[in-house]
C-alpha cells in the first residue's frame, strides 16, 4: 500500500475531489487505523493462525483493498467527473466516498496482519547459536528494513511519477500485482520455513497472571524463588527455546507463582491459571513490562520524524526546486534523500561498521542494540538541531528579496538546503528503528513475538499522535506555526522545541537502557517434583 499511501492525498483532492482538511483527516484516519490493528494480527497469530497462515490471510485482505481502489479509480462511475479550469469540481458522492473507504479499511485491517508478522517470521528461520544456522538475526533486521526503504524508495520516485503523468489506473495497479505475486511467491517457499505453532492467547497469559498476583496480594513473598512453582510440561509449548530464568524486579508479580493449600495443585497437575501461574508464566510478563519504558522512548523519536511529511515540506514548497533549467524536484520527493541516506547507512553498518565495532567489542553484531538505538537518538536530536537553522537561513533569504508577506513567491535558495536534515534523519532510521525492531523481537517472550512487534508500529502511531497534539498546542499558545504565511512565524523554534524535548527523551532513554534487565533463558532443565512452598494465606 505504500505504493499509494505516498502520494493519497493528491489521490483525494485531484480525483475524489475531496475537500483538503477532509482528505488530511482520511489520511491520517488511515495511517493510525493501519498502526493500531497489528495489535490484532498479532493476537490472532500468536493464539491461534500462526504467522505464515496470518500473513497469507492478512495479504489477501490488502490485496482485495488494492484490487477495490485500482478499479475505482480504472471505472469512471466509481469516481467523481474530472474538472479543468475554474469549473466547480463535484465531490464525490456516498457510494464513491464508500467505495474508498471500503478499500482502506480492507488495507488498514492487511497491514494488522501483515506489519506485526513479517518481521517475526523471517527472524524466526534464523536460530542463534545453531551452527546450521549461522546467520544471525540482526543481519536479518538490516536486510529487512533495506528492502523496506528500497520500496518505499521506488514508491516515492517511479510510482509516484507514473501515478501523476501517466495514470492512476497503471500506478495503482502495478502495486496491486506485485502483491499478488507475492502472495504466490510465498506460498511457492512453505516447505522451505520453520513453522512455530501458535501457543495460546498470550493476552489471556498476561491477565491470568495480573489476576492471580491480586488474589494473593496479601501473601508475603517467598525468599527462595526456587520454591515458585515450575512446570516444564504445561510450558513446553510457549518455551521451545527454553524456560525463562527468574528476576528480582517487580516481585509482586512472583505472587502468582506461590502455591497455597487453596490451590490444590500438585507438581504434575494443571493449576487453575486464574489463580496459579508458573514461574515462565510470570516471566513473559515481567519481560512485557521491562520492555515499555524502552518503548516510551521511541514515541519522540516517531514524532521528530513525522516532520519530515509536514513542516519540512512546506519549507520545500517556498524554495527553488529546480534541479535544471527545465526540470524541478517535487516537494513531496525530497523524502528521497532521507531513504537513500538510510539505504548507504544499512549497508555500511553491515559491512564495515560491524566489523570495527567487533575488534572493540567482541560481540557478533558489534554493539548491542540498545547502543544502536542511543545512537540513532543522538543522530535524531543533531537533525532538528540542523533544521533549525537552514529555517533561520530560509527567512533570512526571504526577508533579503522582501518576500516575508509574500507566501506564494519562490524564495530565491535552493531547496536542496534540507538535504542534510532529510539526510541525518535517514541516518538516526537506520540505527534507531532497526535497533528497535530487534530489540521488541530479541526481548519478548518466544510466544509473544509477533505481539511485540506490533508494540513496534504502535510507537510510530504514538508518535504521530504526539505530532498532532504538539503541532496543536504551539499553534494555539505561540505564533511560531502560522497556517497561511509560514516566512511570518519561527518554525525555527519548533524545531529546536523538539530538538530540546529530543535531549531530555536520549536522557530519559540512557537511564531507562542503564537499568534494563534482559532476558535470560535456564541454562538446566528443572525437575518437574522439586519442592514447593506453601502459604497458607490466601
Amino acid at each position: 500500500m505504500v505504493g499509494f499511501s505516498k502520494n493519497m492525498v493528491n489521490y483525494l483532492t485531484n480525483q475524489l475531489h475531496m475537500p483538503l482538511t477532509k482528505a488530511a483527516n482520511t489520511v491520517t484516519n488511515f495511517n493510525g487505523t493501519s498502526s493500531l490493528t497489528p495489535l490484532l494480527g498479532a493476537f490472532i497469530a500468536d493464539s491461534y493462525a500462526g504467522k505464515f497462515w496470518t500473513i497469507i490471510v492478512a495479504t489477501a485482505i490488502y490485496l482485495m483493498g488494492m484490487i477495490v481502489l485500482t478499479l475505482s479509480a480504472a471505472l469512471p462511475q466509481l469516481r467523481p467527473p474530472p474538472c479543468d479550469g475554474n469549473q466547480v469540481c463535484q465531490e464525490a458522492n456516498g457510494t464513491q466516498t464508500a467505495i474508498l473507504y471500503l478499500a482502506l479499511l480492507l488495507a488498514a485491517l492487511g497491514s494488522g496482519g501483515i506489519r506485526p508478522c513479517v518481521a517475526a517470521f523471517g527472524a524466526e528461520q534464523f536460530v542463534e547459536d545453531d551452527p546450521r544456522h549461522p546467520k544471525k538475526t540482526w543481519v536479518f533486521f538490516n536486510w529487512y528494513y533495506f528492502a523496506l526503504g528500497a520500496a518505499i524508495l521506488i514508491a516515492s520516485t517511479v510510482l509516484v511519477y507514473i501515478q501523476d503523468h501517466v495514470g492512476w489506473t497503471l500506478g495503482l495497479g502495478i502495486p496491486t500485482i506485485a502483491m499478488a505475486l507475492s502472495i504466490v511467491v510465498f506460498l511457492i517457499g512453505y516447505p522451505l520455513y520453520r513453522n512455530l505453532d501458535p501457543a495460546g492467547s498470550p493476552y489471556t497469559r498476561v491477565l491470568q497472571v495480573c489476576v492471580a498476583a491480586f488474589r494473593k496480594r496479601k501473601i508475603p513473598l517467598i525468599s527462595n524463588p526456587k520454591f515458585l512453582y515450575v512446570n516444564e510440561v504445561l510450558d513446553a509449548p510457549i518455551s521451545t527455546d527454553g524456560l525463562l530464568r527468574h528476576t528480582k524486579r517487580f516481585k509482586f508479580l512472583d505472587k502468582a507463582a506461590i502455591v497455597t493449600e487453596e490451590d490444590g495443585v500438585k507438581s504434575s497437575e494443571k493449576p487453575n491459571f486464574w489463580r496459579l501461574n508458573t514461574v515462565h508464566r510470570v516471566e513473559e510478563l515481567k519481560c512485557i513490562v521491562r520492555m515499555l519504558p524502552i518503548w516510551a522512548a521511541g514515541i519522540l523519536f516517531a514524532t521528530s520524524n513525522a516532520q519530515q511529511n509536514t513542516f519540512s515540506l512546506q519549507q520545500a514548497n517556498t524554495m527553488n526546486k529546480h534541479l535544471t533549467k527545465s526540470f524541478e524536484i517535487p516537494s513531496a520527493s525530497m523524502s528521497v534523500f532521507s531513504m537513500l541516506s538510510m539505504l548507504i547507512m544499512i549497508v555500511l553498518y553491515d559491512r564495515l561498521l560491524v566489523h570495527v565495532a567487533r575488534r572493540f567489542t567482541g560481540l557478533d553484531r558489534g554493539i548491542t542494540f540498545l547502543q544502536r538505538m542511543a545512537i540513532g537518538f543522538f543522530i535524531s536530536i543533531l537533525a532538528t538541531l540542523v533544521a533549525g537553522f537552514v529555517e533561520v537561513k530560509r527567512k533570512h533569504a526571504a526577508s533579503a528579496d522582501g518576500l516575508i508577506d509574500d507566501p506564494k513567491s519562490t524564495i530565491p535558495i535552493s531547496v536542496f538546503w534540507l538535504v542534510p536534515q532529510y539526510s541525518i534523519h535517514g541516518i538516526a532510521e537506520a540505527f534507531m528503528v532497526i535497533g528497535h525492531l530487534e530489540f521488541f523481537y530479541n526481548q519478548a517472550p518466544e510466544s509473544m513475538r509477533s505481539t511485540a512487534a506490533a508494540l513496534f508500529w504502535t510507537s510510530i502511531s504514538a508518535g504521530d499522535y504526539t505530532s498532532t497534539i504538539l503541532v496543536t498546542l504551539v499553534h494555539k499558545y505561540t505564533d511560531w506555526l502560522p497556517n497561511k504565511n509560514l516566512n511570518e512565524g519561527k518554525l525555527e523554534y519548533f524545531y529546536w522545541l523538539l530538538t530540546v524535548l529530543q535531549a531530555l527523551n536520549f536522557v530519559y532513554y540512557l537511564i531507562c537502557a542503564k537499568f534494563y534487565t534482559f532476558k535470560v533463558l535456564q541454562s538446566q532443565k528443572v525437575e518437574h517434583d522439586e519442592g514447593v512452598e506453601l502459604s497458607g494465606q490466601v
